[in-house]
């Protein structure tokens, strides 16, 4: 016995081996291995990358319990997103101990020992700071200290939208420097997956923290990851292992991956499965969230022109980008000439079925060739007389003249609809009905990308922060892909590039409808208006001069001096002389 207590002692894979066995689970797989291997022997700062699913908190979970069994006096904080996360895993090591015959001896011998899911003592001498503590990365750290720091996915769609959220997330992250112990054998463990490819382990990688990458699949292309793929892949690569081909074929095989795979989008399973955050794939994505003009929206006028400027100053650091790497939202620089009111106001629908699509609608107005998105909303219960009420309220709302439907869908019967709801309503929307006949991923980038090269479509901020807080029952994942900002970085040329294009469909099919407009220069139409200001002005004083002054020291524009004239035709004008 003392002999097999001797092997587990010395070999964490033999331990957790056992572990998994006493677990009724079968033995770890060949990934898990590598890992456990890494934990042992990686460095005093060390970070396990590796694809969804492998087992990553279990196999550390194993690890803290493996620590203690070798010296019952080690001090060990675990770290999660969330408190009620790192409290499953303390209640998860406390269960272990209760029901492992030979880590029993683990358990607290006195009754005053702390055992909560707090934190928890072994069997081991008096000390102020518990054996295991768990915590959330928001909560208390200072003022504790520990021999073995576990960060366990610290890293959650919730906490790194933002580019304040990530600059936040790895201050905290670099806080546990401080509750580390000065001993030679002290150490910090940093597991997790990346959620964006902005994710904060990019950084923590720069910063000492040593990452082992474990993909799904070999690579295509070993370069995106810099070096730090785990040894054992790249000792199969050097032997001539197949790109693409399965890592770990006993946690998932090839026809399970490809089944993630068309589920997730591909975007997302590079990012999840393959842990490749690199810029390779960027220019694939031709809509850059860069290249919109982000601002606060008048719902009534617009100036004559919005002027797009990449300044670093103009970065919007306060609202959640889940675009590429080195993306970013834009304010604009300048906002140039008067305010006017809309040319005209759309609402662009996509209509869809009961299910995972998403029936959507854009309010969208146009002048001087920019597009103003004002509003998106996005529903799930199909074409249901409550869907197309709520539609018609953004219209009453924005003065939509128009409304624009896919007849894809339902063969024209949602634009039916939808006009016996204006009669009932009283409303007067012209319904115009249009029909794709241009593959899907093709239309929407001709539509939408040369608009915003230009920089000529304006998104109002609050249409961000809808769309980031939208679907907030859905599971992370699953929230991500139904964001339009999400869909729209994605967004490439091959067939299906993203799962979900509900939200980007409808806003292409918008633009669009505004192309013969776009072709319009503003500044061209500012020097019209110009002209006509003055020839107005110019007209006005010399059919009254004392009204024209006193519209001159009013500041009045061209529409509202025409207005009054009208106004007080027959009636002796009052002036201010």
């Amino acid at each position: 016995m003392t002999n097999a207590l001797e092997a587990l002692q010395g070999d964490f894979k033999l331990f957790l081996q056992a572990l998994w066995g006493q677990l009724d689970l079968p033995s770890p797989t060949r990934a898990q291995y590598a890992i456990a291997d890494y934990l042992q022997h990686g460095p005093k700062r060390l970070q396990i990358q590796a694809f969804r699913g492998v087992g990553k908190s279990w196999i550390t979970g194993a690890f803290v319990l493996w620590t203690l069994f070798n010296d019952k006096e080690k001090k060990i904080m675990i770290i999660s997103a969330s408190k009620e996360r790192a409290d499953n895993m303390s209640i998860f090591l406390q269960k272990l101990i209760i029901e492992t015959p030979w880590l029993s001896h683990l358990q607290p011998k006195d009754d005053n020992a702390r055992w909560s899911r707090i934190s928890f003592d072994v069997n081991c001498n008096p000390h102020q700071a518990p054996s295991v503590k768990s915590v959330g990365i928001t909560g208390q750290l200072t003022g504790s200290r520990a021999d073995l720091m576990v960060l366990d996915d610290i890293e959650v769609p919730g906490n790194s939208m933002t580019e304040l959220m990530r600059e936040k997330l790895l201050q905290l992250a670099t806080e546990v420097e401080s509750i580390l112990t000065p001993k030679p054998d002290s150490r910090i463990a940093i597991l997790g997956t990346p959620q964006t490819t902005f994710t904060v382990y990019r950084k923590l990688a720069e910063r000492a923290y040593k990452p082992f990458v474990w993909p799904a699949r070999y690579p295509r292309v070993i370069d995106n990851y810099e070096g730090l793929l785990a040894p054992q892949l790249v000792e199969d690569i050097d032997n001539g292992a197949p790109e693409w081909d399965v890592t770990d074929p006993d946690r998932f095989d090839n026809d399970d991956l490809m089944d993630r795979e068309a589920s997730m989008g591909r975007s997302n399973f590079m990012l999840q499965f393959m842990l490749d955050t690199s810029l390779s794939d960027a220019e694939k994505f031709p809509l850059k969230c860069a290249d919109l003009v982000v601002t606060s929206v008048n719902p009534v006028t617009c100036p004559d022109a919005v002027v797009w400027c990449s300044d670093p100053a103009n970065v919007i650091k306060d609202l959640p980008i889940i675009g590429l790497p080195g993306d970013y939202f834009y304010s604009p620089m300048l906002l140039q000439g008067d305010w006017q009111p809309y040319d005209e106001t759309i609402c662009s629908v996509d209509p869809s079925g009961r299910g995972t699509d998403e029936t959507a609608a854009a309010f969208i107005s146009q002048r001087n060739g920019f597009l103003y998105l004002h509003e998106m909303r996005a529903y799930r219960d199909g074409y249901s007389d409550k869907t197309l009420l709520d539609i018609l309220k953004g219209c009453k709302k924005f003065g939509v003249t128009k409304l624009l439907i896919e007849t894809n869908f339902g063969d024209g019967i949602v634009g039916e609809l939808f006009k016996k709801h204006l009669q009932q309503t009283k409303q007067f929307i012209d319904v115009e009905e249009v029909r794709a006949n241009v593959r899907k991923e093709d239309r929407i980038i001709d539509s939408l990308e040369p608009v915003m090269n230009q920089h000529r479509l304006i998104v109002d901020r609050k249409v961000i922060e809808w769309d980031f807080k939208s679907n907030p029952d859905a599971p992370p994942e699953e929230r991500l892909l139904y964001m339009l900002f999400y869909q729209m970085s994605r967004m490439c040329r091959e067939k299906f590039a993203v799962k979900h294009d509900d939200r980007l469909d409808c806003l292409a099919q918008g633009v669009k409808y505004y192309t013969d407009a776009m072709a319009i220069s503003a500044y061209e139409n500012m020097k019209v208006q110009r002209q006509e200001d003055w020839q107005d002005i110019e007209d006005a004083w010399l059919d009254d001069p004392q009204q024209a002054a006193n519209h001159m020291a009013f500041g009045m524009d061209l529409n509202t001096r025409r207005k009054a004239r009208l106004l007080n035709v027959d009636k002796s004008v009052h002036t201010w002389v």
